[in-house]
């Protein structure tokens, strides 16, 4: 799973997910574009990359534009209240509407498409295909 090596602080406070970020293909032929705010999971994200890539038969390549850089704490249950932050349970990644979520390349159309809508499933984003 994605998490990052080292950070600066080590738990963060949450903050509001929204606005809009319309970026291009950079990368790629085909990608994977966000239509809604919201945030990534870690595993959310390793899920929609292992989908694509059993579809495509390890053939092409695919490139992650987002990375789980966001700790999110979270308290034990039946804990009581006070004694501090809880410790960081996963990674997240904020995404704003119109985000390049993933890109691939070097499979046909036809397959792209098919393995975009088994990626889409494992998002809790509204998402579309662009190319």
């Amino acid at each position: 799973m994605l998490q990052p090596k080292k950070t600066k602080f080590r738990k963060f406070q949450k903050r509001k997910v929204d606005g809009v970020k319309l970026q291009q293909l950079s990368f790629g032929i085909y990608g994977i574009q966000s239509l809604s705010c919201g945030r990534l999971s870690a595993s959310c994200l390793e899920a929609a990359r292992r989908a694509m890539t059993r579809k495509f038969k390890r053939t092409g390549q695919i490139w992650i534009r987002v990375f789980p850089d966001l700790g999110v704490s979270k308290k034990p249950a039946e804990v009581r209240m006070g004694k501090g932050k809880g410790s960081i349970d996963h990674w997240v990644c904020p995404v704003k509407k119109g985000q390049i979520l993933f890109e691939f390349s070097g499979v046909p159309l036809s397959l792209a498409l098919q393995a975009m809508r088994l990626a889409q499933h494992k998002l809790p984003l509204k998402t579309q295909f662009i190319q």
